[in-house]
């Protein structure tokens, strides 16, 4: 009895509970959709980047140049040749014994273009220690040991190319065992009539270092015109163009640059399915099915229809000064179902032949309006801090909050009740016992009576 008393007594916190799950609904559907109004709000962004629309894609005929570009290279073709790659200079020294001392000390000066560092080398140094301390240095010279099956040798390597990083090295005594043995210089000459530039290598006096690859530069054409590159990665010979050079062309290579309409229109195309992703989502969330007399979370709810409210007047977005004054001019249409349908041959029209008004109509004439300004606006309003969303969640917390307490207090009074029944029921037991035991013991003292009566 007391368990059914007890599971009466919970019956009085359904209402609470069916409360407490129904705004746990309405906020787990906030939630869904926020993350649809940021996934909007960051495909109208995309529409507002500058490269979207000055983006180009390119060709390369062959193998020998790769190139990338960027918004600012000009649509065109281009006929690239390339004589000669740049390479980075590597000398090598006479043999040793890879564990073997040197026997010789001293500072060595390491000199790469207009930068330098010192090295010291101690007596009893190996070729291998020498080989560390130059690496460790991290001075634009890179060291390595080669065994060509008699002895060591080191060879050191610039490790950026062209004649601007020459290296020369130098003992701090001219002529000693040091100077002799790693000493030399590289010098570098310009012609002045053709500006090109020579180096010429020297080895110190009696010395032992021979230079294994001269440094050049990269040398190739574009359009017929000569350049000259420290690098095989050729930045500024064409605009918005980066060249990367692996080998020399026997013929003209041909770069092929032209606008990416493909992903303009991937962009926008972007952007509608999104919306119409969102507005699914919207749809679900207040629909209404008469058949089985159940209603979408968000049915009805102010905040819902304030959104979509805002959503529809900022859809209707109008350019007075564009090319293109709304988002139908550029074939993009509203249905009666709310959702967006592109007119494919009108939108690649718009790309192909004024992708500049495209994208004034996006992102405005200085880059910071448009229509794209006018949703961030829109959704600043809906997303950020103190809008809309935040006001009806926080509405909701509260309320869930004021709910757990109510929630508190019916099960403490609940608690309260039952145990108020247990000492009852427990109150009641005890005198039922008390009675049971007195009728038994008169029931004994009639039994007796009435047997002495009888005899």
């Amino acid at each position: 009895m007391l368990d059914d008393l007890e599971s009466a007594e919970q019956e009085k916190l359904t209402p609470i509970v069916s409360q407490q799950q129904s705004y746990k609904t309405k906020l787990s559907a906030f939630g869904t959709l926020e993350s649809s109004l940021t996934a909007l709000r960051d495909a109208a962004t995309k529409l507002s980047d500058p490269e979207t629309f000055t983006a180009v894609k390119n060709s390369m005929t062959g193998d020998a140049v790769t190139a990338s570009t960027t918004g600012d290279a000009v649509a065109g073709r281009y006929q690239v040749s390339v004589s000669q790659l740049a390479q980075s200079q590597s000398v090598v020294s006479k043999g040793y014994g890879l564990e073997d001392s040197l026997k010789m000390s001293g500072t060595l000066t390491f000199s790469v273009g207009e930068d330098s560092f010192n090295v010291e080398v101690a007596d009893g140094d190996t070729l291998a220690d020498l080989r560390d301390a130059i690496n460790a240095k991290k001075g634009g010279v890179s060291a390595t040991i080669i065994n060509d099956g008699t002895a060591s040798r080191l060879v050191l390597s610039s490790t950026e190319t062209g004649t601007d990083s020459v290296m020369s090295v130098k003992s701090a005594a001219d002529g000693d065992a040091l100077d002799q043995a790693f000493g030399f210089t590289t010098a570098v000459s310009t012609d002045e009539a053709t500006g090109e530039k020579t180096t010429t290598f020297t080895a110190a006096s009696g010395g032992a270092m021979e230079e294994a690859v001269k440094s050049q530069n990269a040398e190739l054409t574009v359009n017929g015109i000569d350049i000259t590159s420290q690098s095989n990665t050729v930045e500024d010979a064409l605009q918005g163009v980066t060249f990367n050079l692996t080998s020399t062309t026997e013929s003209a290579e041909t770069l092929s640059v032209s606008k990416d309409t493909a992903s303009m229109t991937k962009a926008v195309k972007a952007f509608v399915d999104v919306y119409n992703s969102f507005q699914s989502t919207a749809d679900n969330l207040t629909s209404y099915d008469s058949e089985s007399d159940t209603a979408g979370t968000l049915l009805g709810n102010s905040t819902m229809r304030s959104i979509e409210s805002r959503l529809r007047s900022v859809l209707s977005y109008s350019d007075s000064e564009g090319t293109f004054s709304m988002l139908s001019d550029l074939g993009i249409e509203r249905q009666l179902d709310g959702t967006l349908e592109i007119d494919d041959d009108k939108l690649s029209d718009a790309i192909t032949n004024d992708s500049d008004a495209v994208s004034q109509f996006f992102s405005g004439a200085d880059g910071e309006s448009g229509l794209v300004a006018s949703i961030d606006d829109t959704m600043g309003s809906i997303l950020d801090d103190g809008g809309l969303l935040q006001t009806a969640t926080d509405g909701i917390d509260t309320t869930l909050s004021s709910l757990d307490d109510r929630y508190t207090r019916m099960q403490e009074s609940i608690d309260a009740t039952v145990e108020r029944y247990r000492t009852q029921f427990a109150s009641l037991d005890s005198l039922v016992s008390q009675m049971n035991s007195t009728s038994s013991y008169l029931t004994q003292q009639f039994d007796a009576l009435s047997a002495q009566l009888n005899q």
